[in-house]
């Protein structure tokens, strides 16, 4: 039976009905050190401009390598061809090992136990030896030309409310390094990273095809990453966790998309990429049908290798790559691009694709502003991977410069028919040959079912453009995986797995449970989960850290969520996350024992991680009165009671007028003049619930 379906409205494609099939890989940084080379896990936000001179670079050009099977990975082979050189650059966290220049320490401890403890916690079964992997990888992201990964577990699973969902494999890996710039020349281009993100250890959870929908999905992918934040030992913000998707429908084939951050836009990108592989089914069809060929099966499953090697030959004969120099016909085009490019030496080449017109389409969009699928975009996508800017195709000319006459000519120089279509490409000789070789061969894979690639989620600005994807290459094999050798293979023990899954953390419902029971308010405690402080406010409202007794929990969530701890690392040249939670708790106690006003709580407790004696060591009391004796030096002791009432009622009686005008709108002006009279020594909250007493007895 035919797959039916409205291209035009993906949103309404029936998921069973087209044999939808869906599974997640979810790519999570740890909180951990690096993960073979003992350097920390830090990242530099400088841009290319940025950059410290006294940073080393260094240049490299990768080539593919055979794998553990003697073949050459497809996709490697292909970024090889691409003709790019990489220059790294070296910052602090980087050494030898980052420059692929010292063999790899072993394993980071700390990162096997934190992936340990996810697998336990999704039930998975621990492999009882560790070997690392190398996987072939010639972008540039690596400096050795491949990355390291393990495969820790396999055969768990996760609940979400819409059904179970299993886990096929989880692994630890090494992340890649960060790209900081890419610049093109004649010659090829020249690829800028930086190495503070190379070797920072990853978990990869990969499930198995048992998403239902594409919000399924959606609700997968947020049930995955809540499950790795209770540990509370991954890194947060934004590029800290990566979902890809492997989506088919039974007409298509799996392809793998990367870029999809936001989860909101899950359903959307899946959604699009079904409506694609229908579009591109049909085409394949009647492709087929105008050359009398045997039609597409509606399931994969039914193909069969010799129809499909019979309609390879007749796609191969009927699109031969011939590629012909048309750079005489453009001498006087009005175009911009083009007249630019060849005043620079490029060439302006052309391919024939026959029976082809009214085929490759031009740019539609559906009710919701997403691109419609179509075939001259996915020839685009193929020839950029040549590092073009992209094509011209006669389905959209004339148009961007390009006049008819012009066109016509292109037609006569390749004897083409009505029925026929044409490809451009304005580039250096040699990339415009792997651009149309590029094209051609996509043309070709129009025959057939969709190719099984790696596609990335088109960005604008840091969000998805419209939920789109373009190819980014081949679909990795197998072979681009073999051992590495220069780790040892670390063995778990039956007492290691038993010992990490006696200490398992709580889950997000227990952690809700357990907050819920302080006595906070719903917003408070959501507010506290979301940014994984429920730990930090338990250890304090139950007692500690370093001997302090327990706070009250309202004014220690109130402190946490008010970003105190950024407040006190401002101006220091340091991080929020150095200062040390028992400063703040303990300026929290002082604040709350009034010895200090709630205005000298960040500069205090910033004066005591920086100056005071050890917050550790000291006896609380002794640290207490530290608080004091800064208090009164500084002006932070709080004003007694009735200091406060007498300035409050000096306050009114200077102010009646504007009091008789605005009404409780003079509470601003008010509290700076109560303020000024105490001269800062009073707490804020005291000041101001007096002053609102007081005119509020004035207005009854």
């Amino acid at each position: 039976m035919e797959p039916l379906g409205d291209v035009t409205d993906s949103g309404n494609l029936d998921p069973v009905g087209l044999g939808f099939m869906c599974g997640l890989e979810i790519h999570q940084q740890l909180a951990t050190g690096k993960l073979h080379s003992r350097m920390p896990s830090k990242l530099f936000d400088h841009s290319i401009d940025e950059v410290p001179d006294d940073w080393s670079r260094s240049n490299r050009r990768l080539r593919a390598s055979e794998g553990e099977a003697g073949q050459i990975d497809v996709a490697a082979r292909f970024e090889q061809r691409r003709n790019r050189s990489f220059v790294y650059v070296q910052p602090p966290n980087a050494g030898l090992i980052e420059l692929d220049e010292a063999p790899p320490l072993e394993h980071d401890a700390e990162a096997v136990d934190v992936v340990l403890t996810m697998a336990a916690m999704m039930e998975a079964k621990p492999v009882p030896a560790l070997q690392a992997m190398r996987k072939t990888v010639v972008d540039g992201s690596n400096t050795s030309g491949f990355q390291r990964t393990t495969l820790i577990a396999t055969d768990g699973s996760v609940v979400t409310p819409t059904g179970e969902v299993g886990v096929d494999v989880i692994c630890l890996e090494e992340d890649s390094a960060r790209r900081l710039d890419t610049q093109s020349s004649s010659s090829g281009e020249t690829v800028v990273y930086t190495l503070d993100r190379l070797g920072m250890p990853l978990v990869e959870v990969a499930t198995a095809p048992d998403v239902q929908t594409p919000e399924h999905a959606k609700e997968t992918a947020l049930t995955l990453g809540t499950l790795l934040r209770d540990t509370r030992r991954v890194r947060r913000g934004l590029g800290s966790i990566r979902q890809d998707l492997n989506v088919s429908i039974a007409c298509g084939d799996r392809v793998e998309i990367k870029g999809c951050q936001d989860l909101d836009w899950i359903p959307r990108i899946i959604s699009l990429e079904m409506a694609r592989q229908l579009h591109m089914y049909r085409l394949a069809n009647q492709l087929r049908d105008e050359a009398a060929l045997p039609p597409l099966p509606p399931n994969r499953d039914d193909d069969e290798v010799p129809v499909e090697n019979r309609v390879a030959a007749a796609a191969t004969s009927r699109l031969p790559l011939e590629i012909h120099d048309l750079s005489d016909l453009f001498a006087n085009c009005e175009s911009d691009v083009v007249r630019r490019s060849l005043g620079e030496g490029s060439v302006m080449q052309g391919v024939a694709l026959a029976g082809f017109a009214g085929k490759l389409g031009s740019m539609e969009t559906d009710s919701e502003g997403a691109q419609l699928p179509r075939l001259g975009r996915e020839l685009a996508s193929a020839a950029k991977l040549a590092g073009v800017a992209g094509i011209f195709h006669s389905d959209e000319l004339p148009a961007y410069g390009i006049t008819e006459p012009e066109v016509g000519a292109v037609r006569d120089s390749l004897s083409l028919d009505d029925s026929d279509a044409f490809v451009l490409c304005v580039a250096p000789a040699w990339q415009s040959e792997l651009a149309l070789e590029s094209a051609i061969q996509r043309a070709r894979r129009a025959y057939h079912r969709i190719p099984r690639e790696v596609r990335n989620v088109v960005i604008r600005r840091g969000q998805p453009e419209d939920g789109t994807t373009t190819a980014m290459r081949p679909l990795p094999g197998g072979a681009r995986m073999y051992p590495e050798t220069d780790i040892p293979v670390l063995e778990i023990t039956l007492e290691h797995w038993d010992g990490i899954r006696e200490n398992l953390p709580l889950n997000s419902e227990q952690r809700r449970a357990r907050l819920h029971k302080h006595d906070l308010s719903d917003n408070q405690v959501e507010a506290i989960l979301g940014a994984e402080l429920d730990d930090v406010l338990i250890t304090a409202v139950e007692g500690g850290p370093c001997g302090c007794p327990p706070l009250p929990a309202k004014a220690w969530a109130s402190t946490l969520l008010e970003n105190t701890r950024a407040g006190v690392a401002e101006g220091t040249d340091r991080s929020e996350d150095e200062v040390p939670w028992p400063v703040l708790t303990l300026a929290v106690h002082a604040r709350e024992e009034d010895i200090i006003t709630r205005e000298g709580l960040i500069p205090l407790a910033r004066k005591l991680w920086l100056e005071g004696p050890s917050f550790t060591d000291t006896e609380f009391d002794q640290r207490l009165e530290w608080f004091a004796t800064q208090a009164e030096e500084a002006g932070f002791t709080p004003a007694d009671t009735g200091a406060v009432e007498l300035a409050v009622d000096e306050a009114i009686a200077e102010s009646m007028d504007m009091i008789k005008e605005r009404g409780m709108s003079a509470m601003g002006p008010l509290m700076g003049l109560v303020m000024q009279k105490l001269g800062g020594s009073a707490d804020g909250k005291t000041v101001s619930e007096i002053l609102r007493r007081k005119i509020s007895e004035l207005d009854g």
